[in-house]
């Protein structure tokens, strides 16, 4: 989707600043995941507007970010989301292209809960500085056998519901990079609801409902990992149904 159709898009929602949706940081969340076409997501975005309230960063309603993505030469960080393990991580270096900031994050599922730390981070690599050791030491040991694993892009619309504990993140126009290799996925739209518990009552996970657009758990690493490796690398058999349901869209 093009910047100036999603600039479109947003401009009827109410703006809120990132300070004040700091209020609704949720770093420790449930999370349900759905997967849309372009076309799903137009069709219901709009409805939202007198719910939710938009983020909204030096006049733009949209932000673009990029991602550096950490795992080990066994792709073990891969390989625990492929096998279904209960608790499990991700490391990544996240820059936020509006402002310019950059965080060293690591995002832990634990128990079906997400948990995030973070830190600001100036670094593109696995070079990591003192004081990024020193953070990554808490949360993971193991960090001096990381290496960069991929690079991913994409536009994020983020909403805030304006009564409720609740965000609602759409992430377009994904592309993901390594060694040169570059893959895009045009026409996947991929959303993330954030809620401090699950709650099937509220009224977008009612509008998926009625659309009979069900949750799915993606993972935009994992998705990532599949397209830029060879299916003799890394095992996804695990993942045949989604990827499927995926290919129906991507078509």
């Amino acid at each position: 989707m093009l910047l100036n159709e999603i600039q479109e898009i947003t401009a009827p929602f109410d703006p809120i600043s990132l300070s004040e949706m700091d209020a609704v940081g949720l770093m420790k969340r449930m999370d349900t995941k759905f997967v849309l076409s372009e076309h799903q997501f137009s069709s219901v975005f709009e409805s939202l507007k007198d719910e939710y309230s938009i983020l909204e960063i030096n006049q733009l309603k949209y932000s673009e970010y990029e991602s550096l993505y950490f795992d080990h030469e066994n792709m073990a960080f891969y390989r625990d989301h492929h096998r279904g393990k209960a608790n499990r991580m991700k490391i990544r270096i996240r820059k936020y292209k509006s402002n310019g900031m950059s965080f060293l994050e690591v995002k832990k599922k634990e128990k079906g809960q997400t948990v995030k730390s973070r830190i600001m981070s100036k670094s593109w690599s696995n070079h990591f500085t003192g004081q990024e050791k020193d953070f990554l030491s808490k949360l993971y040991p193991n960090h001096s056998h990381l290496i960069p694993s991929l690079e991913n892009s994409f536009v994020r619309i983020t909403l805030v519901h304006k009564t409720q504990i609740e965000r609602l993140t759409f992430d377009l126009n994904l592309s993901y990079l390594k060694e040169n290799k570059k893959v895009t996925m045009n026409n996947l739209v991929i959303c993330e609801l954030k809620q401090e518990r699950v709650n099937r009552m509220g009224s977008f996970y009612s509008k998926m409902k009625n659309k009979l657009i069900r949750p799915l758990k993606v993972s935009k690493y994992c998705l990532g990992v599949m397209e830029l490796n060879s299916k003799e690398n890394i095992k996804s058999n695990r993942f045949k149904k989604k990827i499927l349901k995926l290919n129906k869209i991507l078509c």
